[in-house]
This record gives C-alpha cells, sequence and structure tokens, in this order.
C-alpha cells in the first residue's frame, strides 16, 4: 500500500520507476491503486480528527482548512491532495516519479482543482513552511529515513501539524501486506520490502531526533467483514500525528 516513490536526499530509481509505471492507472479504483483507494479514507477519518483537535476547529465545517497551507510528500497521482484541498487547504504535493505529477496534474485539472504539483526532490524545491504536512505511505520507501524526516520537520510551520502512516514491521504485516496481498495480486508484487518498514518506537525516535513529537499511534486493520479500519491494533499499519516537542 504504497502512495508514493518519494525519498529525500537518496531517491531510490528502482522505487520511483515502480510507482511512475503505475501513474497512468493510479485514478481507478479497480485498477493497480485499488488497495489505496479503499484505504484513502480511513487515513482521512483520522486526519480530520487530527486536524480538528489540533486547531480546535468547528467539526461541522466542511473545509477546516480554509486559510492554511498543505504540503503531500510523496503524493503519487494525487489521491490525498484532492480531498485536502476540497477542505479548503492550500495544497503542494511533492513526487519523485515525474510521471505521477503528470497524472496528478491532468486528474486536478480536470476536476477543477488548483493544486501545486512538483517532481524532485524535497529539499531542492524551495517550498518554504506548510501548517499542514503529510506523507503516507512513503518513508518505507526512502533509503535515509532520518534524513527524510529532516527534511519533513524543515517544512512545518511553527504551530502546524504532521500525520504520517507506514506498514510496521511485524510477522502480521509480511505475512499479509507482502505474502497475501502482493501475492495474490491486490497490491501489486515488489511495492512493499519488509525489511524497510519501521515500528512506531523506530519511528518516534527519527522524530525525536527531527526536533518532533510523535502522537498516539492509531493502527489501520483489516478484516473480511470491515475491510480495512482504524483500529487499536498496530500489528498491520499505523498512523500518527507529530508536532514541534
Amino acid at each position: 500500500m504504497a502512495d508514493a516513490s518519494f525519498a529525500s536526499a537518496t531517491i531510490r530509481p528502482e522505487e520511483a520507476a515502480h510507482f511512475g509505471a503505475l501513474a497512468a492507472d493510479w485514478w481507478d479504483p479497480k485498477g493497480s491503486s485499488a488497495m489505496l483507494h479503499r484505504l484513502n479514507p480511513v487515513r482521512l477519518a483520522f486526519l480530520r480528527e487530527a486536524i480538528d483537535l489540533h486547531w480546535g476547529g468547528d467539526v461541522r465545517s466542511v473545509k477546516p482548512l480554509v486559510g492554511k497551507s498543505a504540503l503531500d510528500v510523496g503524493c503519487g497521482a494525487g489521491l490525498l491532495c484532492e480531498p485536502l484541498a476540497r477542505l479548503g487547504a492550500k495544497v503542494t504535493g511533492v513526487d519523485a516519479a515525474e510521471e505521477n505529477i503528470g497524472a496528478a496534474t491532468a486528474h486536478a485539472e480536470g476536476v477543477g482543482l488548483d493544486i501545486d504539483y512538483r517532481h524532485g526532490e524535497l529539499g531542492s524545491l524551495g517550498l518554504g513552511t506548510f501548517y499542514l504536512v503529510t506523507s503516507m505511505e512513503v518513508i518505507e520507501h526512502v533509503a535515509d529515513k532520518q534524513a527524510f524526516v529532516s527534511q519533513l520537520a524543515a517544512h512545518l510551520a511553527p504551530g502546524g501539524l504532521m500525520v504520517l502512516s507506514t506498514p510496521n514491521r511485524t510477522l502480521a504485516s509480511r505475512a499479509i501486506m507482502i505474502g497475501a496481498a502482493e501475492g495474490l495480486g491486490a497490491i501489486p508484487k515488489g511495492t512493499h520490502h519488509w525489511d524497510d518498514f519501521i515500528t512506531p518506537d523506530e519511528l518516534g525516535e527519527l522524530l525525536a531526533e527531527a526536533g518532533l513529537q510523535m502522537g498516539e499511534p492509531k493502527g489501520i486493520s483489516w478484516r473480511p467483514s470491515q475491510g480495512l479500519h482504524l483500529s487499536d491494533d498496530l500489528a498491520l499499519n499505523y498512523i500518527v500525528t507529530a508536532r514541534a516537542a
């Protein structure tokens, strides 16, 4: 369940090529990114609650991000950028695969959304800081994870909110996400490398090193009767907030 191919100081060319090859199919809910389409509402539910809690907004508002800038790093073809724009944010999306940026730009234009998409390494784009920084299913594809987290932190404005999601490195994630999901074709083969998954404790340490404090992680679980859903079970995948320590 990877939403991007972005790395920080050292983009992995094979990762960018893997996800770039999926660009044309990204917006097809029954295509190779079907799992992301199922995952996106779960991430958005967590994200909306985190936004309301962080800024004390009106939970009834349909545009809680009006007046705020948002950066999605490893944006793929824009599955998260577009909902953020509809929530009122001025959105910038960054990805390592040029094909993804092309697909994202075309789709946003087609639905009438003004989103600034950029291709390249985050640290070289001179984008400044943002009130909201997100990076979903990305850090597991990055070679230098500490450099990547530090770049994310450098783009977070004072008082801002960061939200990250990633698979946990457990026997369950290896069996389900790689053995079952990739083995049965629910996720394209070669998407995940289990050794690159990181645990919540490891992510907390990376964030602390970058001057950020991680919130309580929430699991993203899967059951046949529920599909993907937020859970207290962190074994498969988890999503967290971070803010300045």
